[in-house]
């Protein structure tokens, strides 16, 4: 009975950089696709989550071998293997996206906090990225991060959770969603923004740096057991809880979805403020996990390229993870939203960037004189050169809806 207790609590202590990621992947862009999804097209494409998540996390396992093989951080072992442009490139281009899509993790914070009391967004905005930074200047950061995230990710579930209480879901429609795979007409723009979003690579990079941030404050950590399957896992199924609700709620209702909180004033009129209240409160979750995670991701990667470090013990990194926050606020005060500019040029940098992630994180971890015996296997070999592919090929797309589908380019 000791075994297995200290087995278990050896697992819960493995979770931590699993659960990061998959909070800071689950961000406000999520949860609006993920409404729009069900309210539109109900349960048929509740089998596009398992798909992603399958290859989300075929890369977060390949990035956590990574992290575990190797003693000096990715982008080290880019330099290492071609040249300092391409790990300076890798850097500059995640911090670029990061910093873009920071300001819409803020709008998501100010507006959850906004709509729950009843007030402009403005000051949250404000009061919860200074919360964040904050956080940023603890002594040990990494173990804040990994408890706060944690946090975010129970109180996500249980908002969720309790949403689909109210929703009462159709199960049998539910299980042909999941194991029938269709396209309904016009659901391919949201297929596409859905995979994308979802099989986040940028969030799979990451997981390198949050390993080798533990072995770096506990080395016994290398070791032993690194589990990132089960908080990629968690991810999945938040995003199927919330296409269930939208296509339990909004669908049957004929209710448009424009944002996340378009889901929490829909839950009003049907059962009453305290389920608008529990929604929201789930949405809150979503983009200040984002809020942190997101800079986080894109400070540490710029830090790491600029031969600053790449752990957290680093001021100048966490200088550099301010600075996205700042960059995030002063955008959504500014604008009250994300400026079409500002995604047409993180689109951009995202199309070039992705790709060459992915296939560096593919080379990498098929290097046996670098990964040792964590060398990719050969099921992983298969679907991660399968995933690359998806990953291309969504890259093709967006390069067509962005220059030449796109009222800025004509």
């Amino acid at each position: 009975m000791e075994n297995f207790k200290e087995k278990f609590l050896k697992w819960l202590g493995s979770l931590g950089p699993g659960m990061i990621t998959a909070a800071l992947v689950f961000g406000p862009s999520k949860m609006t696709i993920t409404s729009k999804m069900g309210a539109i097209y109900g349960y048929s494409l509740l089998w596009l989550v398992v798909v992603a998540i399958f290859f989300m996390a075929i890369f977060t396992g390949m990035a956590t071998r990574i992290g575990v093989a190797t003693e000096q951080s990715l982008l080290a072992t880019v330099r290492q293997k071609w040249g300092k442009g391409a790990a300076v490139a890798m850097g500059i281009g995640v911090f670029l996206v990061a910093s873009s899509f920071q300001a819409g993790n803020s709008v998501g914070v100010g507006i959850a906090a906004g709509e729950l009391f009843h007030t402009s967004p403005v000051p949250w905005i404000l009061f919860f990225n200074l919360f964040a930074i904050g956080l940023l200047f603890f002594r040990s950061f990494y173990p804040v991060l990994e408890k706060t995230m944690i946090f975010l990710i129970v109180l996500m579930l249980l908002s969720f959770i309790t949403t689909l209480f109210w929703a009462k879901p159709g199960v049998v429609e539910m299980s042909e969603g999941l194991v029938t795979p269709r396209v309904p007409d016009g659901s391919l723009g949201l297929i596409i923004a859905f995979t994308a979003s979802c099989f986040s690579i940028v969030g799979a990079l990451y997981q390198s740096y949050l390993i080798q941030e533990r072995i770096r404050i506990n080395p016994a950590v290398r070791n032993g057991r690194n589990d990132s399957s089960t908080g990629i896992v968690l991810l999945g199924v938040m995003c199927l809880i919330v296409i269930v609700c939208a296509a339990a709620i909004l669908k049957p209702k004929g209710i448009a979805v424009n944002s996340a909180s378009d889901m929490a004033k829909a839950l009003e009129p049907l059962f009453g403020s305290n389920a608008s209240a529990v929604f929201l409160i789930g949405l809150f979750g979503a983009a200040f996990s984002s809020v942190i995670g997101n800079a986080s991701v894109g400070g540490t990667l710029l830090g790491d390229a600029l031969g600053l470090g790449s752990n957290f013990s680093s001021k100048q990194v966490r200088y550099l993870v301010a600075l996205v926050m700042v960059i995030g606020a002063f955008v959504a005060i500014r604008f009250g939203k994300l400026p079409l500019e500002l995604i047409v040029f993180a689109q951009s940098v995202t199309i070039f960037v992705v790709p060459f992630i992915g296939t560096v994180m593919y080379l990498v971890a098929n290097d046996a004189g670098v990964m040792g015996d964590k060398v990719n296997k050969p099921f992983v070999k298969i679907f991660a050169g399968l995933g690359l592919l998806i990953i291309f090929a969504l890259a093709l797309v967006n390069v067509k809806e962005l220059f030449f589908n796109n009222p800025l380019f004509k």
